[in-house]
């Protein structure tokens, strides 16, 4: 297929996301923080809210999985550490999470209210996914949820997650929901544009990708070289992860920055070229439990 007949599938098939029903939202850490002081930004979690909420009141099922639990700790405990890092001792890290997911929860709980919206905090380890039983209560749980008009909250149970039962990061936490409730658009919002053919922080020539019908070796190639920022850990080739296990099961994937304020999250549903949109590929033989079973040992974002 030629770059016109690309650029023309993928405005074509852009329009198509305005009648999607299901959506999962991921924000990144990065995304919630001041830059220059890595502290938590009210008004930007404000406009997530206000933003979720236009599309559930919109007729859309909306589930948000959003990082920031380990920063809203540090912040309220005053740690001076960065515990983003690999080093960062685990009990601190945890106590951090541990503290940081009530300030978090109550964060947005506030902000959702303000616009008349239910909300309700899920978390999950790898043992709920990978354990039968524990699978088929959440999807449950999620499923009775969005029948009441709920708007859950996700988050890997950090306070008690070990390198053994973690997600590994919340892009693919993110892919895993959506997954799990049949979700026909994944959109992770953060602090980059989308994929490009190398970094664009160290290469001035790497070029752009809008459009990505399908995952191939040489996409993943593209993702190898990039990792997450300060306040998190989650780079392009955790996100190209998430994209497999998002379009395998059947759900479309699009990567977009945040920095430009919650707007875009409207502009996407509206089928307006941003970011990088990964087209659904759904494999007769997925199965979420192989996936998670695959993850190796990695800190959570």
């Amino acid at each position: 297929m030629t770059e016109k007949e690309l650029e023309q599938e993928n405005l074509i098939y852009r329009q198509g996301l305005k009648g999607r029903k299901r959506v999962v939202v991921k924000i990144g850490s990065s995304s919630l923080l001041h830059p220059e002081t890595a502290r938590l930004d009210y008004h930007r979690i404000d406009q997530l809210a206000r933003e979720l909420s236009d599309l559930k009141n919109g007729g859309r099922d909306v589930i948000l999985v959003s990082s920031g639990a380990a920063a809203a700790g540090r912040e309220a405990l005053n740690v001076d550490l960065d515990i983003y890092r690999k080093e960062a001792p685990m009990n601190i890290k945890q106590a951090c999470a541990a503290v940081g997911q009530a300030r978090l929860i109550q964060i947005y709980q506030k902000s959702f209210e303000e616009y008349n919206q239910t909300t309700a905090q899920v978390l999950m380890t790898r043992n709920t996914i990978t354990n039968r039983n524990s699978k088929a209560n959440l999807q449950n749980t999620f499923s009775e949820l969005l029948k009441l008009g709920v708007i859950p909250i996700v988050n890997e149970n950090d306070s008690v997650a070990t390198a053994e039962f973690s997600v590994g990061d919340n892009d693919n936490l993110s892919a895993m929901v959506a997954s799990l409730v049949n979700a026909d658009l994944l959109i992770l919002l953060s602090d980059v544009k989308g994929l490009y053919t190398d970094d664009p922080r160290s290469n001035p020539d790497a070029k752009f990708l809008d459009y990505i019908p399908a995952l191939t070796d040489q996409i993943y190639e593209m993702g190898k070289g990039s990792t997450g920022t300060s306040a998190g850990t989650g780079g392009m080739s955790t996100k190209l992860h998430a994209g497999l296990i998002a379009t395998s099961s059947g759900c479309d994937m699009i990567i977009a920055s945040a920095e430009e304020g919650m707007s875009i999250l409207h502009d996407l549903m509206e089928g307006r070229n941003l970011g990088t949109l990964f087209r659904q590929n759904r494999s007769e033989r997925f199965d979420l439990g192989d996936y998670v079973s695959a993850f190796g040992e990695k800190d959570t974002e």
